[in-house]
């Protein structure tokens, strides 16, 4: 299957580096190698491979050249910017790997001027809308999650077995080359007891009594697990909200899959995979600035979420399981606002849409299949 990203990079190699990153198997490496441009491929695991770029031996009549997990060389960034002032981009140059990309890319030897930097995302119903129906990727990724591999497959037990091993590398490979963390069954136990957390704030100082550690232990363990693609928070939003709360964020998983705590929780977790993979495609190919929210305000009212797009509110979407009643925490919230934002009541099982004022209310598989 094509990629979304796959024309916005192939059109960037022309005259700068790029860099891909994301979540392990994502599918990064077979993107990269079905650009349509002749490659050779180079991973700095491999042993051959290192000789290879020790001494700058590869091809210079191929098209592309894939530099795979280049950021375990030590002062890599000085080094490809080596290559690019010397040689430029023919042939072009694509740096991919694990998600420590994403901050290796930051501090250091700096590559202004000399990059463009992509994100790489799970499948979800929009893209997966492009070769099945909008409603069966929903009802698949709300099961097995958007990887690919699993995805494809479409069996839950596949993907239980496929995530065991996926988690188990993260943990004890990324996560102790990248932080040299060794609290291994501590993390395990967080993850678990994120997975049962989807969709509720997150107290740090209860996840802090669970795993027996202090605050500012579990905040960082929380920030590793985002560089790594595991998770990524969502913060209340409170400019211009009267009374609304400044209190923890709520966290979702980049595998819709993994979630443990129901159904409707899964849905949410999609919506939000969505949702956050647009803003990161507006940010990566048009270089806004974008945030992702909820709202939530003392007397306990709440919508799940609040787009943001260099510092303007865009689109607020309440997700429902099965209620098609419209939310009346929606409208309260909508005050807030000029019509300019666009209010949704998302619903999985809706046998038909309704619009009240300016709020609709839309199938989830439909909204998902043309955010």
């Amino acid at each position: 299957m094509r990629r979304y990203l796959e024309t916005f990079i192939s059109e960037d190699l022309k005259t700068k580096i790029v860099l891909l990153s994301g979540p392990r198997q994502v599918g990064k490496t077979t993107l990269s190698k079905q650009l349509d441009i002749t490659y050779t491929y180079l991973n700095f695991d491999d042993t051959q491979d290192r000789k290879v770029l020790s001494l700058k031996e590869w091809d210079r009549d191929k098209g592309l050249i894939i530099f795979d997990e280049l950021h375990k060389m030590k002062n890599w960034k000085s080094w490809i910017k080596g290559v690019y002032d010397k040689e430029g981009v023919s042939p072009a140059l694509l740096v991919t790997g694990s998600a420590r990309m994403d901050t290796f890319k930051k501090g250091g030897e700096s590559l202004a001027g000399r990059h463009f930097y992509y994100r790489l995302h799970p499948i979800d119903v929009k893209e997966a809308a492009s070769f099945m129906n909008s409603r069966d990727a929903l009802n698949v990724i709300m099961k097995t999650g958007g990887f690919p591999e699993p995805f494809l497959k479409g069996s839950e037990s596949f993907a239980k077995r496929w995530r065991r091993q996926h988690t188990d590398v993260i943990i004890r490979q990324d996560l102790l080359d990248l932080e040299k963390v060794r609290e291994i069954k501590s993390i395990e136990i967080l993850i678990d007891l994120l997975k049962r957390q989807v969709g509720s704030s997150v107290s740090y100082s209860s996840l802090a009594g669970d795993l027996q550690v202090s605050v500012p232990t579990v905040k960082y363990w929380l920030e590793v697990l985002e560089k790594l693609f595991v998770i990524f928070p969502v913060r209340p939003y409170h400019r211009n909200i009267a009374r609304a709360i400044l209190k923890e964020p709520k966290y979702y998983f980049y595998d819709t899959g993994a979630v443990e705590n129901g159904e409707a929780a899964a849905l949410e977790n999609a919506v939000a995979c969505a949702l956050i993979k647009k803003l990161h495609f507006l940010e990566d190919t048009e270089g806004c600035k974008t945030q992702l929210h909820f709202i939530k305000d003392k007397e306990k009212r709440e919508v799940d979420f609040l787009t943001v797009v260099d510092e303007v509110p865009v689109q607020m979407v309440e997700v429902k399981l099965s209620d098609d009643n419209f939310s009346k925490h929606l409208f309260h919230f909508a005050s807030f606002f000029d019509d300019k934002v666009q209010k949704y009541q998302i619903v999985h099982n809706l046998s038909q849409s309704k619009m009240k004022e300016n709020v609709r209310m839309v199938a989830a598989h439909e909204f998902l299949a043309n955010i």
